[in-house]
């Protein structure tokens, strides 16, 4: 079974920017050095059939074709597998987390994190206190009860299942923060990632 430090389950702005922020990690710390990231993802995204004018620094945009230069961004780095594949299972703990596919596929990580949208959780074997999403503007969708992100150790909720509001700039922040929580995890103390001009 093939083994990731992090299982991402979620292709849209929370998954994707949780993936972008860890891989981007890589070379500015030495605690990530060899570390591999998982990107599992349906075929359905709410960016999918959104058109995107507010997301600052980016001129207005259909959702899919930012969801496609988002993924196009991540194939930069070694380190990130991006797979279409319908997450059925999942169960275990920090450290021995296991996913299951629709296609039959088994993986492990360490870290799972769960970015899967506010309109249902269906995904056995884990046993989460799935509530009602606590901004939502409309009735009936859901959220998975966390404490700032965190479930329990090593399990993680990112974007509007973590209860973020409904727009692109919160969901992919919730993203970014959560990679930020376990890359701070990894190293015993707060760390974020940054990028600054090369020197001339």
């Amino acid at each position: 079974m093939e083994k990731h430090d992090v299982i991402i389950i979620g292709g849209g702005p929370a998954g994707l920017t949780c993936a972008l922020t860890l891989a981007s990690a890589n070379g500015k710390f030495p605690f990530v050095e060899g570390k591999k990231y998982l990107v599992l993802y349906d075929e359905y995204s709410d960016l999918d059939k959104a058109f995107l004018r507010n997301v600052p620094g980016v001129e207005a945009i259909e959702g899919k074709k930012f969801l496609q230069k988002i993924r196009e961004q991540l194939k930069q780095y070694y380190n990130v597998i991006q797979s279409q594949e319908k997450v059925i299972k999942a169960y275990g703990e920090k450290g021995n987390f296991v996913v299951e596919t629709e296609k039959g596929n088994k993986y492990s990580g360490d870290y799972l994190v769960i970015a899967t949208g506010f309109h249902k959780f269906e995904i056995e074997g884990l046993n989460l206190e799935v509530v009602p999403h606590r901004k939502s503007p409309r009735p009936g969708k859901i959220m998975i009860k966390n404490d700032d992100g965190k479930v329990k150790e090593g399990l993680f909720v990112a974007g509007l299942v973590a209860g973020a509001p409904t727009m692109f700039a919160s969901a992919s922040g919730s993203g970014a923060e959560v990679a930020c929580d376990i890359l701070s995890e990894w190293a015993g103390k707060t760390v974020v990632v940054h990028d600054v001009p090369e020197s001339d």
